[in-house]
């Protein structure tokens, strides 16, 4: 939301629609370049860029960070949601609010602020990677 006004929703295009599909079928999260790599010529990497950044601002991906700093992208709910990471795999799980936002309002109350949003991610390492170490 910019100025109070709500964004107008992307346009549709083939592009989108070809990255939106490759994101549904992509069992983990993707990096850019590893979705164009999966699109072939048929997308530019800069329209899956922009693309990307589309979707991610309608609220229709996520966005993670690797160590690396390196973002991977996924579909996700569009109902509010919380996610636990995978550092060795990249594996990501939604969970549902779990009592973040009363701590966070506590939290803020405590310091003076007033919530506007919040983002919670708690990351670790899932148990197959366990068993595999």
């Amino acid at each position: 939301m910019i100025d109070g006004r709500v964004p107008e929703p992307a346009r549709i295009t083939r592009q989108r629609t070809a990255v939106l599909e490759a994101l549904r079928r992509a069992p983990e999260p993707l990096s850019a370049k590893d979705l164009h790599a999966g699109l072939g010529r048929s997308v530019g990497l800069a329209t899956v860029y922009r693309a990307l950044q589309g979707l991610v601002d309608a609220g229709r991906v996520d966005v993670f960070r690797r160590e690396s700093g390196e973002a991977l992208f996924r579909l996700c709910n569009p109902l509010h949601h919380h996610h636990l990471v995978c550092r060795c795999c990249g594996r990501v799980v939604e969970i549902d609010t779990c009592g973040v936002e009363l701590w966070a309002s506590r939290v803020a109350q405590r310091h003076g602020f007033t919530i506007t949003d919040h983002q919670a991610d708690v990351f670790g390492v899932c148990a197959a990677c366990q068993s595999s170490s």
